[in-house]
């Protein structure tokens, strides 16, 4: 259990604080490594609260800077992912889970890094939509919503500074989503967490939130940003393999 503890602080420290440095890395990197350490089910909904109470934090130290209007269709569209998304994790197996969570994150890693040079320039509503769908069915599945943002904001064209802002009210209402309807839907509970895991996430995170903010203004936002994705691409491959090991495959 010790193992477990200390692998939990260290993957919600480093995600919280290259999110304050980037504007992603909670999910990116303590998701899939919680799936692993706690199982799929209980490693994401904790995700999914920690990601929710980090981004509150985050929204209101970068709120200056987050652009409202582009936020907006993005949010209102989570819940048609975030449904689908809770009722498929009652219907399959951990194992499964863990292969579905490994891949999705790699597909979508491998589009924000190698595919994006590709994407096109799109404007209007229904890419948003269609990203704000995607971006909550990842979260509540998987506990990560930020690439599938991240592809639709270089594909919107985003200003470099207000992108990393306007991610952050977005991670709070689709963590808090997430959540909520995993628990409306009994597709998980909270009460699956033990209460020594919790203190350590909510410590891991408090204190990667203020070495972060310290460290932000000293280290690169695109080195970062690179960190986190390489940390997120080995989390990915590790949820794979353990879930293709758990199904004999």
């Amino acid at each position: 259990m010790t193992t477990v503890l200390i692998g939990i602080f260290l993957a919600v420290f480093a995600g919280a604080a290259l999110q304050r440095i980037s504007g992603m890395g909670l999910g990116l990197i303590a998701a899939p490594a919680l799936s692993v350490l706690l199982g799929p089910v209980s490693g994401v909904l904790m995700v999914n609260v920690l990601a929710t109470v980090n981004a509150i934090a985050n929204t209101y130290s970068m709120r200056e800077r987050v652009d409202w209007k582009r936020f907006a269709p993005i949010a209102g569209a989570l819940v048609l992912g975030a449904v689908p998304g809770a009722f498929l994790i009652r219907a399959v197996s951990t194992s499964l889970l863990l292969i579905i969570v490994g891949v999705l994150l790699l597909i979508a890693l491998g589009t924000v890094t190698l595919g994006k040079r590709y994407i096109p320039n799109i404007e209007g509503t229904v890419p948003s939509v269609i990203a704000g769908s995607l971006g909550g069915f990842m979260n509540t599945l998987a506990g990560v919503a930020g690439p599938s943002i991240t592809v639709y904001a270089h594909a919107a064209r985003w200003p470099k500074e207000i992108y990393a802002a306007t991610l952050q009210p977005i991670f709070l209402v689709s963590g808090a989503l997430s959540f909520a309807i995993k628990e409306i839907t009994g597709a998980a509970n909270l009460s699956a967490v033990t209460p020594e895991t919790w203190v350590v996430g909510i410590v891991a995170m408090v204190l990667g939130i203020v070495v972060g903010t310290r460290m932000a203004p000293r280290v690169p936002v695109q080195l970062g940003y690179r960190i986190a994705l390489a940390l997120a691409i080995f989390g990915g491959f590790t949820a794979l393999v353990r879930g293709l090991l758990g199904t004999g495959a």
